[in-house]
C-alpha cells in the first residue's frame, strides 16, 4: 500500500481489508510523509513492515519494487490508500488468479467516488465499466488495484526512470514476454480523483513522456490534428454521451476544459520523452 495524506480513506480502506475473506496476508505499507493522522491508523492496523519517506524521495516504481522486495508471499497485491475495497471478496480473485504461472499481472475494477466530477467519471466507466472500451485498446493497466507474481517481476521489475505510466510500461513488457495480463471485474474498489485543469495537464504530461521515452514506433504517431484536435473532439463526444445517459449535461463545458489540457499534455509529453530517448541513444 502507498499512501500520502489519505487518512479520511484509510478509515474505510484499512477495516475493508481486515474484512476480507482471504485472511493469508501481510500488510507492507509505505508513506511519503503523511501529515493528516494517516500515520497512526497505520501503525494501529499493525503493518509486517511501514516505511516512511519523504515527500521528495517518492518514485512509484522504487516504491513498488522495495515493496515487492519485502513481500514474503510469491505474489504481492497492489492497494493504493485512497482505494476502499467494495464488500469482502476484492482481494481473493486477485490471488486466486495469480495461480497460474503464465499470469504476470492482474488488475480489479474501480468505481468512482460519489462527489466524482462527470469528465472523470466517464473515464472510469470506459476502462472499468461493463462494457468498458478498453477490452478494445491496444494496451491498459491500471496498478491502484492489482496483483503481480514475483517471479516474473523478480526478472526486471518496474524501470526506476519513469516517473509515470510504468505500470503501463511493465505490462507491455509481461505481454510482450507472452504472459497474461487479467482483468477482474468482480474485485471492486472504490476510488477516483477531482483533478484541477492543471493537474490534469500534469498527468498527461507525465504519462506520456513516459511513454515517449519507451516509445519504439514513429513519432509521427503522435501529432498536434490527431493527439490534440481529434482526440479532444473524439474525447468530448464520449463526455456527451455519459453527460446526456446520466443527466449531467450541465458539466460539458468543464469536461471541454479538462479534455483540452490533457489533449495538449499528452503532445508536450510524448515530445520531451521522445527527445529524451533520442539523446539517450545518441553516439
Amino acid at each position: 500500500m502507498r499512501s500520502f495524506n489519505e487518512g479520511w480513506a484509510l478509515k474505510e480502506t484499512l477495516p475493508a481489508l481486515r474484512a476480507q475473506t482471504w485472511t493469508n496476508w501481510e500488510l507492507i505499507v509505505i508513506d511519503s510523509g503523511s501529515s493528516d493522522g494517516s500515520q497512526d491508523l497505520i501503525r494501529a492496523a499493525q503493518p509486517a513492515h511501514f516505511i516512511q519517506i519523504t515527500p521528495p524521495e517518492y518514485n512509484p516504481s522504487r516504491v513498488m519494487n522495495h515493496g515487492m522486495r519485502l513481500a514474503r508471499s510469491e505474489f504481492g497485491i497492489f492497494l493504493n490508500a485512497d482505494a476502499t475495497p467494495q464488500g469482502n471478496s476484492w482481494l481473493e480473485p486477485m490471488v486466486q488468479t495469480l495461480q497460474n504461472p503464465n499470469t504476470a499481472a492482474c488488475f480489479g475494477r474501480q468505481i468512482p467516488r460519489p462527489d466524482c466530477r462527470a469528465v472523470f467519471a466517464c473515464d472510469y466507466d470506459r476502462c472499468f465499466g461493463p462494457e468498458r472500451e478498453s477490452a478494445r485498446w491496444d494496451h491498459f493497466f491500471s496498478m491502484v488495484s492489482s496483483g503481480l507474481r514475483r517471479d516474473i517481476w523478480s526478472r526486471r521489475g518496474f524501470r526506476e526512470d519513469l516517473q509515470y505510466a510504468e505500470d503501463d510500461e511493465y505490462t507491455r513488457w509481461c505481454r510482450a514476454q507472452g504472459h497474461a495480463i487479467v482483468f477482474l471485474p468482480e474485485s471492486i474498489v472504490m476510488h477516483s480523483h477531482n483533478y484541477t485543469p492543471e493537474q490534469s495537464y500534469k498527468r498527461a504530461y507525465g504519462d506520456a513522456r513516459a511513454i515517449g521515452k519507451a516509445w519504439t514506433d514513429s513519432p509521427n504517431a503522435f501529432n498536434w490534428p490527431k493527439t490534440v484536435l481529434f482526440g479532444w473532439l473524439n474525447d468530448l463526444r464520449h463526455d456527451w454521451k455519459y453527460c446526456s445517459r446520466h443527466g449531467r449535461l450541465g458539466e460539458l463545458p468543464h469536461a471541454a476544459r479538462i479534455r483540452w489540457r490533457q489533449r495538449n499534455g499528452k503532445l508536450a509529453g510524448f515530445r520531451h520523452g521522445w527527445k529524451e530517448q533520442q539523446e539517450q541513444h545518441a553516439p
